[in-house]
């Protein structure tokens, strides 16, 4: 079984290419902490994410945003310019999910963002904390038929 599952925060923006047959990818380093370290270590992977995923990466992601990658691991290995063979071990995303919302700030550039969750009360009907988790994204149903199950 090759899973991965990492949380973590972008070392640096996200970086979209295209293949010879136009295939998007996007690579960018993620920072993990060490939950059972006393001191603050962290662990740096190398993330790949291949066509829409990789074009949301790169529109929507900056460095030290927060994200969750779900993916496999994956080797490889090349000649560098010296000739020498080079071994690599990444993480390919399958999936990648946004935990911070990135907010466009006036007039500074797109590689300074300011990251702000939203304070919102709780559902006062089953006491459930709703203030991570954006309702406005989400359609109202008026009747069974339209429920997909």
């Amino acid at each position: 079984m090759n899973s991965v599952s990492l949380v973590g925060r972008l070392t640096k923006d996200p970086e979209l290419r295209f293949t010879a047959t136009g295939k998007a990818v996007a690579t960018f380093s993620l920072a993990v902490n060490r939950t059972f370290s006393k001191s603050d270590e962290a662990d740096f992977f190398n993330i790949v994410t291949w066509q829409k995923t990789a074009e949301n990466c790169a529109n929507y992601l900056a460095k030290g945003q927060q994200v969750a990658v779900l993916g496999r691991l994956q080797s490889r290995s090349y000649e560098n310019k010296e000739g020498k063979r080079v071994f690599v071990v990444e993480v390919v995303a399958n999936e990648v999910e946004f935990l911070e919302r990135r907010e466009k700030s006036g007039g500074s550039s797109s590689n300074s963002q300011s990251y702000q969750k939203q304070d919102k009360p709780k559902d006062s009907k089953n006491d459930i904390d709703t203030s991570d988790v954006d309702l406005d994204e989400f359609q109202a149903i008026d009747d069974d038929e339209d429920i997909p199950f």
